[in-house]
């Protein structure tokens, strides 16, 4: 006997539900695609064309930043990090080989992040997040650690790069990021990452990372007080591709 509303008689509410969840789930997927490309895209291929697929990036949001600044996602920028190598081949995403000063070539370990040439700074008082300690006066040492100011640093070829000045800080984390150096030659001073400093006894410090004489060409920051984010991936670049071009045998095979 048929029933008024009594339509499940003639559809399948389950084979409907799981079309319904697939048409949801397939629009999720579509969604978080497009979101996925709000940051870096369109992007540039190594051969210099756009690659922005499918679907195409969605249309600009704005996003209020703390002191009052407004960006805009997706932006579209050139890319200022041109890699400086020679493809080993000719089809598309060929590995590099870098010509010139290989820790200076934007390649492999030696690439970074086109960030902001702006210092990053603190959300409450708006100062340089990382800075000095001449700087960050409300920042001391315990006495309990050892001050590395007045230690020797080594570079990978055992020969004596400089000596530690002083020790730069991020006022947010309480943590030293950087150990500021004079050269040997008192020709100018840089900045190290401290992941890359290895305290030894003597009061010595080893970065395994370049040789002595590689120091000289340590990305310099415009400021003496702070440091720009984009100072900061150049500067860590520099000493991750160390890791590998610092030496030629660094780059061939173990075994």
């Amino acid at each position: 006997m048929h029933q008024a509303g009594a339509i499940t008689a003639h559809i399948d509410v389950a084979q409907m539900a799981l079309y319904a969840f697939w048409i949801f789930f397939a629009g999720l997927l579509v969604y978080l695609h497009l979101e996925d490309k709000r940051e870096g895209f369109p992007m540039v291929d190594d051969r210099g064309q756009l690659t922005m697929g499918f679907p195409h990036p969605p249309k600009p949001k704005s996003f209020l930043l703390p002191h009052g600044e407004v960006v805009f996602a997706p932006r579209f920028e050139q890319p200022e990090m041109v890699p400086h190598g020679v493809a080993v081949a000719g089809f598309a995403g060929a590995p590099l080989v870098p010509t010139g000063n290989p820790l200076l070539s934007c390649v492999g370990p030696a690439a970074y992040a086109n960030r902001k040439d702006e210092a990053e700074v603190t959300y409450d008082s708006g100062l340089p997040l990382v800075a000095p300690l001449r700087a960050a006066t409300e920042i001391t040492l315990s006495e309990e650690d050892p001050d590395p100011r007045g230690m020797e640093v080594i570079g990978a070829d055992g020969h004596l790069a400089g000596e530690v000045t002083e020790l730069w800080v991020d006022r947010s984390e309480n943590i030293f990021r950087y150990l500021e150096m004079k050269l040997a030659d008192a020709s100018r001073s840089v900045l190290v990452p401290l992941p890359f400093a290895q305290f030894m006894p003597r009061r010595q410090i080893r970065v395994n990372a370049i040789t002595a004489a590689q120091f000289a060409d340590v990305p310099a920051t415009r400021l003496a007080d702070s440091i720009t984010l984009l100072e900061e991936d150049k500067i860590s670049a520099y000493f991750g591709g160390g890791t590998l071009f610092a030496e030629a045998a660094r780059a061939e095979p173990v075994l």
